[in-house]
């Protein structure tokens, strides 16, 4: 990889990591978002009526002047000119209104001696004319109004704002009192519009940096409020992680601070309380363990007289009364049974300490089948379905204790044949998939997420069975020392099917020295006659 693509990786790597800091459900954005939101609308209300405040104040100001000045004229000149000017006393008149203050433009309208309509213009503003006053405005002027008590005046003054060419323009009209020419009135409103349109670049402004300053503030707001809150959720992943003697530190007496002690004193019980169920599953696991070391000592003894005793029902002399024949026989199938369960119950505590480790070595894995097969005379029983040559680094001594339990466990509990088939998987087959299948009734559906379960007995009627309840479990544990799994289900063609998969080199790990005796687990007792290679599935399944 180029430096260029490097620099390019990390810029990106970056980029979504500030994204995924702002992302849209994080609540510092949207603290931000509100805050900007809350701001936004204050400044564009506040500058909104500010605007239109001074809109009206300056469009009125100058609209009244303007008026003013015109009515003002139009009552000192235009009502001296006689009833029936003539144009160039209309001209004259008009020029001299328009040198008002106010700077407007002025036309005037009357009618001479002859009846004809005659005009008068100040010529300003490109040439004021009829046409540019708005038919609406000259209907207004011209309409006489009844005078009475409330309306002393049949005529009065209008007024109207446009806009020609972009630029805004106050109109307005009115006759003179008495008979006399009707002047109108043309101001440009240009300059105000200039006021108004600085004085909105200046809110716009205002408002854009109220903006800025809100999303500053939300900012340092959102930082002081989520400090804690960050502080306090990265101490619930290292609680979470198990390190209990994680704890905050308090300050200040609000809600945050509330939080915090509340953690502390909710990781303190927690501590407590873990460490209390620590020591007793410590003292629990140290008792079966001293258990069980204490009863390998009498029962090697008790083992011993067994096979004595075995060996004399099994001569030919026939020298044991046949009274007590039947009690020899279940005290040997009882010893034989304690003995596989206190086994069991070794390799448990083994597990269970986390001193179980791997040795390692080049697995042919039809020939460890066949040979766990033989092992335990079940050749005629069993259909093997595996090509020669597949092999896979694995501890020998833990593979034979997982076939033990599982075919044995088929063989016991389900129909036959059994059927173990071998079939390489994953990438570049980096796995081996083992299958067990009978052809008996297969699991129930209730019992399926149980079979893997330590002493789980399927039916509350038989507390007893011939197997220990442990034989599955213990296979299922060396299936994860591994690194692999063992699953169960029902076929769909009948019978049950539990799946072995392993990795085909797993990870390198040194045997304890105290396990280099006899095979524990079931597969001990798998390999005296399948006493309990069903493991727990026999008390599983419910079965005789």
């Amino acid at each position: 990889m180029t430096k260029a693509q490097g620099g390019f990786r990390g810029w990106t790597a970056g980029r979504k990591g500030v994204l995924s800091r702002l992302r849209f459900t994080s609540l510092r954005l949207r603290l931000v978002v509100v805050f900007g939101l809350v701001a936004l609308t204050a400044a564009v209300s506040a500058s909104g009526i500010a605007y239109w405040l001074n809109r009206e104040a300056v469009l009125t100001r100058a609209q009244d002047a303007a008026l003013r000045d015109f009515k003002q004229e139009m009552q000192n000149r235009a009502s001296a000119l006689p009833v029936h000017p003539t144009q160039d006393e209309l001209q004259r008149t008009a020029g001299q209104m328009a040198g008002s203050s106010q700077r407007f433009s002025v036309l005037l309208v009357g009618q001479d001696a002859a009846g004809r309509t005659v005009y008068g213009t100040s010529g300003g503003l490109s040439g004021f004319a009829l046409e540019d006053v708005p038919l609406s405005l000259r209907a207004a002027v011209d309409k006489r109004q009844p005078v009475g008590d409330g309306n002393k005046s049949a005529y009065h003054l209008y007024w109207q704002r446009i806009v020609e060419h972009g630029t805004p323009y106050l109109v307005a009209g009115t006759k003179v009192i008495g008979g006399g020419p009707t002047g109108y009135m043309l101001k440009s409103l240009e300059p105000e519009a200039k006021d108004l349109n600085s004085l909105a670049w200046s809110l716009g402004i205002a408002t854009g940096l109220a903006l800025i300053g809100s999303a500053l503030l939300a900012q340092a707001a959102a930082t002081t409020v989520l400090k804690p809150v960050h502080r306090l959720g990265v101490a619930a992943r290292r609680l979470g992680e198990g390190r209990l003697d994680t704890r905050l530190r308090v300050s200040g007496t609000d809600e945050l601070a509330d939080l915090s002690r509340t953690f502390n004193n909710a990781a303190e019980a927690l501590e407590k309380r873990v460490a209390d169920m620590a020591a007793r599953d410590e003292a629990s696991r140290r008792f079966v363990a001293d258990m069980s070391h204490e009863l390998r000592t009498p029962l090697t003894a008790i083992t011993a007289v067994t096979e004595v005793l075995e060996e004399e029902l099994d001569s030919e002399a026939g020298s044991m009364d046949p009274m007590i024949e039947p009690a020899v026989r279940l005290v040997v199938s009882e010893t034989r049974r304690l003995n596989d369960l206190v086994e069991n119950l070794m390799e448990v505590t083994r597990f269970d300490a986390g001193t179980a480790r791997l040795v390692l070595d080049d697995v042919d894995l039809a020939d460890q089948i066949t040979a766990c097969i033989d092992a335990r005379a079940w050749l005629d029983a069993v259909e093997l379905d595996a090509e020669r040559g597949i092999h896979a680094r694995l501890d020998p001594r833990r593979l034979d204790v997982i076939l033990a339990n599982l075919i044995g466990n088929a063989l016991k509990h389900g129909g036959s044949p059994v059927r173990v088939s071998v079939r390489v998987a994953g990438e570049e087959g980096s796995q081996i998939v083992i299958a067990v299948r009978d052809h008996g009734p297969g699991i129930p559906e209730d019992v399926l997420p149980h079979v893997f379960d330590r002493f789980y007995k399927a039916s509350a009627s038989r507390p007893r069975s011939e197997g220990s309840g442990l034989g599955l479990s213990i296979a299922l544990e060396n299936a994860h020392i591994h690194g692999g799994e063992i699953t169960a289900a029902n076929s769909a063609d009948g019978g049950a099917v539990f799946t072995l998969r392993l990795p085909r080199d797993a990870a390198k790990l040194t045997e304890p020295a105290d396990e280099t005796g006899p095979a524990a687990g079931a597969g001990a007792g798998a390999g005296e006659g399948d006493r309990d290679g069903s493991g727990g599935r026999g008390d599983d399944k419910g079965k005789a």
